[in-house]
């Protein structure tokens, strides 16, 4: 008879040690983006809150954006990255299917033989991550994980689409898990909603645009590359009807009331969205809410960490402040928690 299998040495609590972000060189106003979508900067503030959005040169990759956001959150951190044990990358704008983000990160960083994996959960990817990553170094898996949230959505828009060029953008934002003295990062509230598929989706999967292909070399037609398509209106719906319950979900899970949350970060999608859900879920006056999708526009996985960073280098949240995180979009799938703001880099 074999001895029992042994048990990993687990970690009671668990915290955000670091963070950090990369933002691309090139910022764009709205006024470079209405021409084509035939319309106005009035029209695009009032709709979304966005002013201007950051867009990817051809250097600035998934990875090199998010080598960036990740030595930026090392740096806060105080972690060296030889500690690293595990890397969960959220994106949805990789454009291929391996290898995997994360695992040429680690090699980027110097990491040898470091868990290194891809999370596809849209907008709510990178609290899908920190969930996972929490999770991990909870369990004893890893001593410390990397989560990176990172998009170059340009590579998927229409500039002619009124519904989606106007939002999306591109940029990363890392941070680095740890154990803790105190809990830092609270339970997970997640969930998903497959009959809003078509909410927000690629267009045409990669086998149709093949056969696409295939037929114009052989007729001397063309063919349509695919493209991110979303139904504002579908979306917006969605979002207040079912995010009210997952926020306080989450605030619940982690022994707290709204009273005690200085700092509201949901995802960037749409200031209206924001406004709706602080107006339902009654914030105090003091609490701050993020509004980085005015400079940044909609970066999807990358939005609550860039977010996050904004508000601690602005001064309106300080680290140690205790804040609501809630992710939501593609699948349609939300996550969120509670946890308590990090260090950021000293670097710009």
């Amino acid at each position: 008879m074999t001895a029992g299998i042994a048990t990993a040495s687990t970690t009671d609590h668990v915290g955000i040690l670091g963070l950090g972000v990369y933002r691309p060189r090139r910022s764009v106003p709205n006024s470079e983006i209405i021409e084509a979508i035939d319309s106005s900067d009035e029209w695009i503030q009032t709709r979304s809150g966005i002013k201007t959005r950051g867009f990817a040169g051809d250097d600035e990759t998934i990875v090199s954006m998010s080598l960036a956001a990740a030595r930026k959150a090392l740096e806060a951190s105080g972690v060296d990255p030889a500690q690293i044990g595990a890397i969960v990358l959220a994106t949805s704008s990789m454009l291929v299917l391996g290898p995997s983000a994360g695992a040429v990160l680690a090699t980027e960083l110097g990491i040898d033989n470091c868990a290194a994996f891809d999370v596809g959960a849209g907008c709510a990817g990178f609290c899908y991550s920190l969930a996972t990553a929490a999770g991990l170094v909870r369990s004893g898996a890893a001593k410390y994980a990397l989560v990176v949230g990172v998009e170059r959505l340009t590579d998927l828009l229409d500039p002619t689409d009124r519904s989606c060029a106007f939002i999306f953008a591109d940029g990363a934002g890392a941070v680095v898990i740890g154990p803790s003295d105190v809990e830092g990062v609270g339970p997970v509230s997640w969930g998903s909603d497959g009959s809003q598929t078509t909410a927000i989706k690629q267009d045409k999967d990669f086998g149709q645009y093949f056969d696409e292909v295939a037929e114009a070399e052989a007729t001397g037609g063309t063919s349509v590359r695919p493209y991110i398509r979303m139904n504002g209106p579908a979306v917006f719906r969605w979002a207040i009807t079912f995010l009210e319950k997952a926020c306080r979900d989450a605030i619940d899970n982690a022994g707290v009331t709204p009273e005690d949350i200085d700092a509201f970060i949901p995802h960037q999608a749409n200031s209206r969205i924001t406004e709706a859900l602080v107006r339902v879920l009654k914030f105090p006056d003091e609490t701050v809410v993020a509004n980085d999708i005015s400079q940044s526009g909609n970066t999807s996985a990358a939005s609550i960490p860039m977010a996050m960073e904004e508000l601690l280098r602005s001064g309106e949240a300080k680290p140690g402040d205790t804040a609501l995180l809630m992710g939501f979009g593609a699948g349609l799938a939300y996550a969120g928690q509670v946890v308590t703001l990090p260090p950021i880099a000293a670097t710009a």
